[in-house]
């Protein structure tokens, strides 16, 4: 269970840093959250079947409209299927998923990704390292470019795809600060999940990771790139690019953490209500209608009552200003071609 208590944060982040590395190869889980979108599916379940690491894999389907259960227990009957009643969005069912295995690895991968051979065995080897919560890898976009390689968050905790847009060979650059890996491909010690707890399912869809990131680091956990663990983000139409339900989760997800992390009751509150009218009064004027301002009222109001999150100190990039948030929010607006998320 996560402990508010920063000291107790702190005394259990240096223990983990004194820990000896290990030797021994852990054990991995791949959870594979679906809904619809059987061929992505396919592919995906293939590309797993070529790893050079062993392990299990975890189908949880969230109430897919086709025939994707079916479908995955008659052609890939070695992977473990997990169907849930109703569909409850993608941080539900990465945690249905993650309570069925027992692996000392964790590694959530959207359908819609095609991994390298060696994807599983590169994402494990940080976790020699008992410091060692979270891993991110290298993902890139079917025209080659860089679409993350984790997570970076700014001062407002607003999370960004890490050198997005970039080529392959930027993936090792130190800047942008690591925050924690991006959801389509994320490695997380299971250990450490059951330190701070799972994904937060008050988040439908979107943000889910940028929160888990923070709230590892938060208890002392730290992020890993491994750069030679390489993806393809295929992408797909689940949710619609620019899509006004795409908006209006996103908004709800980014309302919903101001809150949770009280970023708009602080100092940042100025910068908070720029950035925030910049990004409302844009959807407005490109898309025609209000689904983001819609998305951050319900996520602010969603968030009433529940618990305050610490901002930890470590995997903020100060160094990302108004202007660089801006450009990278506008980026990742223009590049995201999501399968039920960013």
């Amino acid at each position: 269970m996560w402990s508010a208590d920063r000291s107790e944060s702190a005394v259990a982040a240096l223990e983990r840093t004194a820990a000896p590395p290990s030797s021994v190869p852990p054990t991995i889980d791949v959870i594979i959250p679906t809904h619809g979108g059987w061929e992505l599916t396919a592919s995906c379940l293939r590309h797993l079947a070529a790893q050079t690491a062993r392990c299990r894999v975890i189908v949880t389907d969230d109430r897919s409209p086709d025939d994707t259960v079916a479908r995955v227990t008659a052609e890939f009957p070695e992977v473990t299927v997990v169907e849930l009643p109703e569909n409850r969005g993608f941080a539900a069912a990465c945690n249905r998923g993650i309570r069925e295995g027992e692996g000392d690895v964790v590694v959530l991968l959207n359908n819609d990704v095609d991994a390298d051979p060696d994807l599983l065995a590169e994402l494990a080897a940080p976790f020699g390292d008992p410091a060692v919560g979270s891993a991110a890898a290298l993902v890139l976009r079917p025209d080659g470019l860089i679409d993350s390689v984790g997570l970076c968050a700014d001062v407002t905790l607003a999370g960004f795809p890490r050198l997005q847009g970039l080529p392959a060979t930027a993936a090792t650059r130190a800047d942008p600060e690591l925050l924690g890996p991006a959801g389509a491909v994320a490695a997380y010690r299971r250990s450490a999940l059951d330190d701070v707890g799972p994904l937060d399912e008050g988040l439908f869809m979107y943000q889910e990771d940028v929160d888990l990131a923070l709230r590892l680091r938060s208890a002392g956990w730290s992020c890993a790139v491994a750069a030679g663990a390489r993806a393809v983000h295929r992408g797909s139409a689940t949710v619609g690019r620019r899509s006004a339900l795409q908006r209006r989760r996103a908004g709800f997800a980014r309302g919903y953490l101001l809150r949770r992390y009280a970023i708009a009751r602080s100092r940042l509150a100025a910068r908070v209500l720029v950035t925030e009218a910049a990004v409302v009064l844009g959807d407005l004027l490109i898309s025609r209608d209000a689904a983001a301002l819609q998305g951050r009222l319900a996520g602010w109001h969603a968030a009433r009552g529940r618990p305050r999150r610490a901002v930890p100190a470590a995997g903020i990039d100060r160094r990302i200003g108004l202007r660089d948030s801006l450009r990278l929010r506008r980026l990742d607006y223009a590049v995201a071609a999501p399968e039920g998320r960013p």
